[in-house]
């Protein structure tokens, strides 16, 4: 593994709006990470990245130069730089397919609790990366 590529991108869920961050393996181009916020923040950044560090060890990140992620590098002592126009479209694709199918889990399987804690968003999101991961490990 030689980096993270990371972004972050708001998603709808019911009628409300939270953010969800992704993080790719630059070799393999697996998902390494996901995580559902409220906020934006080097706060949530840092906890995003740490669980990600205590999975897979520490790796240069690759980001799109939001504000949270550089501070939040240099927290934890990362390497961080912008990503090139390749990591951008690697990305940027990763997040367009997660949206999408998002998007009609949604639409089919909508959440009509008050007070939701996602817990059924956050193990369709589990399920998602398996799959994901195991579709594009088997492409390679």
């Amino acid at each position: 593994m030689s980096e993270f590529i990371l972004d972050e991108t708001q998603i709808k869920i019911g009628k409300d709006y939270f953010w969800i961050w992704v993080a790719l393996e630059s070799d393999n181009k697996t998902i390494v990470g996901i995580h559902l916020s409220l906020e934006r923040n080097m706060l949530v950044a840092e906890q995003f990245l740490q669980n990600i560090i205590k999975k897979y060890g520490r790796h240069p990140v690759s980001s799109d130069g939001g504000t949270w992620y550089v501070p939040a590098c240099k927290f934890l002592k990362l390497k961080h730089h912008i990503n090139s126009s390749y990591e951008k479209s690697i990305i940027e694709r990763i997040i367009q397919y997660i949206k999408d199918r998002t998007e009609n889990f949604d639409d089919y399987f909508p959440c009509n609790k008050n007070k939701c804690k996602l817990k059924h968003v956050v193990n369709w999101f589990s399920l998602f990366v398996d799959y994901y991961n195991k579709e594009v490990i088997c492409l390679s």
